[in-house]
């Protein structure tokens, strides 16, 4: 940011300018879109508005506000904590550093539960790691009075996906809980009566981690991240626990890291009770869901 030249004029055509060279110089790869994003958000305008009033004059304050964001950006913060919000399944939710960013792949979770729970009525469904609430959430709006539990370990998490579930009008249609993995559930559900359980779960390895990109390694939160040392520590965890309180046929779905697959399988043939995972690839070709489906 020292090395640029701040613009003369203020405009917003110049402030544009600015923008995406310092972003260039930051090495952001996808620089000339993110410094319209940000210059969107920062001046509440539209698209076409920042090409059609480039030589509309700059506030100071609207100026200082895009400074500030381009700035955060530039510091590699990730451009959706930037600006607050990320899309996931047509709906838009809030996320700070206290929740992972919801991911497009994450989204064939939401449709492997669908597909299986979406001709019954009421259906009982857990979301574990429930994060910014993007999958508890969706399928609230999605499924005929489902009962869903919200599950995480961070309270500030928490307090981020109920106000996602507020906006989209679906707070009181979600029992949200505090505690490990299924634990909180001991004494809610009778056991074999989830139809399904859905999380993504950490599943980057800790020999993994330094490796990862300054966006999400300095600033997604770790606890959502690393799994441990194999990454698939709580996939484990998860098809020990799962049995016991899923319905007969009821599934366990889980996203897993490229090439945990075979790892993921062997641990669910060590605990039984469980048919032939299913593995779903995502649009990359990459194996990223499986889906267990209780048969005793």
């Amino acid at each position: 940011m020292a090395a640029l030249v701040m613009p003369e004029r203020k405009t917003v055509g110049a402030l544009l300018s600015w923008a995406r060279q310092a972003l260039i110089h930051a090495g952001i790869s996808n620089a000339a879109q993110e410094a319209t994003w940000l210059l969107e958000h920062a001046l509440a305008m539209r698209r076409h508005q920042l090409v059609s009033e480039a030589e509309q004059p700059v506030s100071s304050d609207a100026w200082t506000r895009a400074e500030i964001l381009v700035a955060r950006r530039v510091a590699r913060e990730p451009l959706q904590y930037v600006l607050g919000t990320q899309e996931f399944c047509g709906l838009e939710f809030s996320v700070s550093p206290a929740v992972l960013i919801p991911r497009p792949e994450t989204e064939l979770l939401v449709r492997q539960v669908c597909n299986h729970v979406q001709t019954r009525s009421g259906a009982i469904l857990v979301d574990v790691g429930t994060g910014s609430g993007c999958l508890a959430i969706t399928l609230a709006t999605r499924l005929t009075k489902p009962r869903i539990f919200a599950i995480d370990r961070s309270s500030d998490a928490l307090a981020v996906a109920k106000t996602n579930a507020a906006r989209h009008a679906v707070l009181d249609r979600i029992e949200w809980l505090e505690g490990d993995l299924l634990a909180p559930l001991l004494g809610r559900v009778p056991e074999g009566s989830v139809d399904a359980i859905v999380s993504n779960p950490p599943y980057i390895s800790e020999s993994d981690w330094a490796g990862l990109e300054p966006e999400v390694r300095v600033f997604e939160p770790r606890m959502a991240l690393v799994g441990g040392v194999r990454g698939t520590e709580l996939h484990e965890r998860l098809l020990s626990e799962s049995r016991k309180i899923l319905a007969p046929e009821g599934v366990l779905v889980m996203e897993i890291g490229a090439g945990q697959a075979p790892m993921v399988r062997q641990v669910a043939a060590q605990v039984g009770g469980y048919a032939p995972l299913r593995i779903i690839e995502d649009a990359a070709g990459i194996e990223r869901v499986v889906v267990a489906q209780r048969v005793e």
